[in-house]
């Protein structure tokens, strides 16, 4: 006898899974990370295959530990980790990055129920913690091995935009990456390519990433928006972090002024803040705000709002 399932409508079936979007978010940081190996050396790969071997070995032994069943072959672990490691700059110890991989796995995802109930973005806590625990390492962010030069340690161009003393970089080293910074957020042709990919495979929409950099081009438009667009994590946190399935909104309007927020946030942090980097802490706090970002926006059914005054107004009448 066949045996059918009994759920609870709606019932809509779609092609797309979590390992089939996952698979496209990793083919999307294939350019960037393909660049990050090229402009920064082979340590880079290390750093890779270190988060990601660590974030799904942490997923593998909590689910083994806590009895639940298996999860890392829908690629989640997979993303998270390689977000993770394009977020660091080879000055940062491969244990290091595997603490960060720990963290962004087993505290904040998998403590809290695992993929869709963690209330940030795993990979941005784990890089803040990181940020916190290890800022010297964290703090450096040496110059590419492309271009035939020893790595050393250097300003980025928001710390040179900031006051530090440096050299802001040409265009044609702003737009493919050839300067001090982490490894996945320097080169951004690469990103812009995984931006492209992800709006034709609907992955993700426009709002979030265009609102997130439109924002912070129109306020620093006196500060050489060209240069706190292209550089500083923007680029790869309001494309791969901000968007977010779990953490962002779902509404369009939400997407909306969720993006805005990160935006503003981001601004305020580079130009009155301590650290000229203020992506992460503007993804993390809009992260937070997002249920009720969520609980404003939402579309309500035709006729909800006189319902609800009917059926007050007859109360009151009683």
């Amino acid at each position: 006898m066949n045996q059918f399932t009994v759920s609870s409508s709606p019932h809509i079936t779609a092609r797309k899974t979590t390992h089939t979007v996952m698979r496209d978010v990793l083919i999307s940081l294939a350019p960037a990370s393909i660049a990050a190996i090229v402009i920064f050396g082979w340590y880079s790969l290390a750093l890779i295959t270190v988060c990601i071997a660590a974030a799904v070995l942490s997923e593998f032994l909590f689910n083994i530990v806590c009895k639940k069943e298996q999860t890392i072959c829908d690629l989640s672990a997979a993303v998270t980790g390689l977000i993770l490691a394009l977020n660091l700059p080879t000055s940062v110890a491969l244990w290091q990055a595997a603490i960060g991989s720990v963290v962004a796995i087993v505290v904040v995802k998998c403590l809290f129920g695992g993929i869709g109930q963690n209330f940030a973005n795993p990979a941005i806590v784990a890089r803040i913690v990181l940020f916190l625990s290890f800022s010297d390492s964290m703090a450096k962010n040496p110059t590419p091995t492309f271009t035939l030069v020893d790595s050393v340690s250097g300003a980025t161009p928001l710390a040179v935009l900031s006051g530090l003393e440096g050299e802001l970089p040409s265009m044609t080293q702003l737009i493919f990456g050839l300067y001090g910074g982490a490894i996945g957020e320097t080169c951004s042709i690469a990103l812009i390519i995984g931006l492209i990919y992800l709006l034709c495979r609907k992955v993700i929409t426009w709002h979030i990433p265009i609102t997130f950099i439109a924002t912070v081009a129109i306020l620093t438009l006196g500060a050489n928006p060209i240069y706190q667009v292209l550089s500083g994590g923007l680029l790869i946190g309001a494309i791969f972090m901000a968007t977010d399935y779990v953490t962002s909104p779902a509404t369009p309007w939400g997407k909306v002024i969720f993006g805005i927020g990160c935006g503003l946030i981001t601004v305020l942090i580079r130009v009155f803040g301590n650290y000229p980097e203020g992506v992460s802490f503007g993804i993390l706090l809009m992260n937070i705000l997002t249920p009720y970002i969520e609980k404003w926006t939402v579309r309500r059914p035709l006729g909800s709002f006189s319902a609800k005054k009917n059926v007050k107004k007859e109360g009151e009448a009683k």
